[in-house]
């Protein structure tokens, strides 16, 4: 994957794997990237009680942080020989603060373990989904126990063509960024690729409703041709994605399409489960023009049913709701 450059890697304190920074190390090393490992842990209240003899809450701070540091020190110690790796302890709240840490110093990728949501079939939390929602870069979220090797990559795109112009111009550069990452990940993983595109006819339930007049025929025939439709921008979709390659690249990665009807929603989380993705790369974009809304619902749908890693992209222009000014 050759196009991050400045990587931040999230430590969890409560994680006993190192496969989500093992990923973090190697793909810094692979691009000649800057590595950042970030732990946040919560401030201290000023008011805080602490036995006679004990130091100040402001004191009490600075050796915990010191403490974090250290524990972090310790843990990139084995690749020391291999990356130099920037070490920092941050407080405050974990998803603000990273995503502070993102806007501050222009990280392009977030890698960090998964946490668990504790609810069943969900594989990530209130932090990860805060920063699916919110964090401006793309964020790579590492399952828990996830293979050192992926063998099955499955990118999701959204060809159709629906859309209002300029958000449909969005939507397309959004999907060859989500196909040169995966492509990108699958010749580095030698894995199997998978690009998927879920369609829905249009008003297909409102004209087998009593009161249209159209034969079984001419419904047969409308669908065929949204297939043919879908069909026709996915491979071209995919033609755009492959000219950027080298021969050798594509003969190698070998990409396979699927052309689902249905809803995105069920049929994404479906596939992936049937074809046992080790990880999806989506986007994550709402309709243009709707304040407040930074996930499109499918999106979020479909990230509370699957059970792998995910990269999670934004489009081009995504401006985050949290403000760094605020912050200063």
């Amino acid at each position: 994957m050759q196009r991050f450059k400045n990587i931040l890697f999230i430590a969890t304190p409560d994680s006993d794997s190192e496969v989500a920074l093992e990923r973090a190390i190697t793909l810094a090393n692979n691009n000649q990237a800057r590595l950042t490992v970030v732990e946040v842990i919560d401030k201290i209240p000023p008011n805080i009680k602490l036995p006679d003899g004990a130091p100040s809450p402001e004191e009490f701070q600075a050796k915990r942080v010191m403490k974090h540091q250290q524990v972090l020190e310790e843990r990139g110690a084995p690749w020391n020989n291999n990356i130099e790796i920037q070490i920092k302890v941050l407080i405050g709240i974990p998803f603000l603060e990273i995503i502070y840490e993102v806007l501050r110093n222009g990280r392009d990728l977030v890698i960090k373990e998964a946490e668990s949501s504790g609810l069943l079939d969900r594989v990530f939390g209130s932090e990860d989904m805060h920063l699916l929602r919110k964090c401006p870069c793309p964020v790579w979220l590492v399952k828990p126990k996830s293979p050192r090797a992926y063998r099955r990559i499955l990118a999701a795109v959204d060809a159709d063509d629906f859309y209002p112009p300029e958000e449909l111009n969005t939507r397309h550069r959004l999907n060859l960024k989500i196909l040169e990452i995966a492509s990108s990940l699958a010749l580095s993983e030698c894995a199997e690729l998978h690009v998927v595109h879920a369609w829905k006819a249009i008003d297909e339930g409102v004209m087998r409703h009593a009161f249209v007049d159209l034969s079984e025929e001419k419904i047969a025939l409308h669908i065929e041709a949204e297939r043919q439709q879908n069909r026709h921008n996915l491979n071209a979709l995919m033609n755009e994605t492959v000219n950027k390659l080298d021969q050798n690249t594509l003969e190698y990665i070998k990409p396979q399409t699927h052309l689902l009807k249905g809803y995105p929603r069920k049929n994404i989380p479906q596939l992936a489960g049937e074809i046992k993705a080790d990880i999806i790369v989506m986007g994550t974009v709402a309709r243009t023009g709707i304040p407040g809304f930074f996930m499109g619902n499918t999106a979020e749908t479909i990230l509370n049913q699957i059970d792998c890693s995910v990269i999670a992209v934004k489009p081009s222009g995504f401006e985050t709701p949290v403000s760094f000014e605020e912050r200063i």
